[in-house]
């Protein structure tokens, strides 16, 4: 089966120009992430790393920078058990004929959801890929729901991953349904992912008009549905009827911050191992975990940022390690940056 793409537009072109990758809510955007080579980037030797000129001194940090803006995911306990459940769906569910069960992902912000879900995806699909090499299959769709969603908005947003033609005013959301459908079950897909589940609030009508129809996609796809969302259960995807059916049929995972530990240790030390710094110290932020926990809260998106953001900083001004003072330089979300001032000031607090 081959998937149409419409013809680029001029914004679409200077997007190409500029060689950036499509997001994971288009299709190709979704493969090039299933296909990252996870492996990393090789430093230079020192010796030939100090033998670059300015000229090739460039392009090597540049491909630094890119490698720190996307580190590698650190396989937490959350993610573990994300993997874990979403595999025992899958196969649950192969010949289930009626109402097939689900996941959802709850948690704070900047918690993993979205990096859990994806890793889920992507295990998923390169399973699938392994099994059946030569296939045209799409085992994963990845979309959010869309924000003051509407059915055709969602529809959209399941043809637009599909690389569906170009859909005009003349396509009603039945037609628009419809397609996605006959594609995604032609090109057997059995592992759909929708994040930024708590904008479907049961409790608005167009919350509940949202429902019905990301229902009827559950009804009419042979594939397991897995969700994320914000405090999915204070958002209102729980309320009313929908919301109960719902849970009903879903699993809920919980994410969160992790308490200064071993885990929290183990975090810090999986995310030094993938620094391409020519001068930093082994073992340094492992020596930090505790400001690190302060810094951030134990909240594993906040301490990649920070790190990645120090790492990037350590090649621009030719320090290459990240110390201490380099790290307390380093700005990271005012979640953390508010709670961090909050722990470092007891006595002000309490006042």
């Amino acid at each position: 089966m081959v998937v149409a793409t419409p013809e680029p537009d001029e914004e679409e072109v200077v997007h190409l120009e500029e060689d950036r990758p499509d997001p994971t809510t288009r299709l190709e955007g979704w493969r090039r992430f299933v296909e990252e080579d996870p492996s990393g980037f090789d430093l230079l030797p020192g010796p030939e790393w100090q033998a670059l000129d300015l000229i090739r001194r460039e392009p090597y940090d540049e491909a630094r920078i890119r490698y720190h803006s996307e580190l590698q995911v650190v396989r937490t306990s959350a993610v573990k058990e994300i993997a874990h459940q979403g595999r025992l769906l899958t196969l649950l569910n192969q010949r289930e004929h009626g109402a097939r069960r689900g996941m959802i992902v709850s948690g704070k912000q900047t918690t993993g959801k979205t990096t859990a879900l994806k890793q889920l995806g992507r295990l998923h699909e390169l399973r699938v890929r392994q099994r059946y090499p030569d296939s045209n299959r799409i085992p994963v769709v990845y979309l959010t729901a869309p924000p003051k969603g509407s059915p055709r908005k969602l529809a959209m947003e399941f043809a637009r991953f599909l690389g569906l033609p170009a859909i005009g005013p003349r396509h009603n959301t039945i037609d628009i349904t419809s397609a996605v459908c006959q594609v995604m079950i032609e090109a057997r897909t059995d592992l759909v992912l929708v994040d930024e589940i708590h904008l479907m609030n049961h409790a608005t009508l167009a919350g509940e008009d949202l429902s019905d129809h990301l229902k009827y996609f559950t009804e009419h796809l042979p594939a397991t549905f897995v969700y994320a969302g914000i405090d999915v259960e204070q958002s209102g995807v729980f309320t009313g009827v929908r919301g109960k059916q719902l849970g009903g049929r879903c699993v809920l995972v919980r994410t969160g911050s992790f308490p200064l530990g071993s885990e929290w240790r183990s975090l810090v030390a999986s995310l030094e191992t993938t620094l391409r710094l020519h001068r930093h110290e082994p073992g340094t932020l492992v020596k930090l975990s505790d400001y690190l926990h302060q810094r951030t809260g134990g909240v594993i998106g906040s301490l990649s940022h920070l790190i990645r953001a120090a790492a990037i900083s350590a090649i621009l001004d030719n320090s290459e390690r990240i110390t201490r003072a380099s790290l307390k330089s380093t700005r990271i979300d005012h979640n953390s940056e508010s709670t961090s001032r909050h722990a470092a000031s007891p006595a002000r607090a309490a006042g």
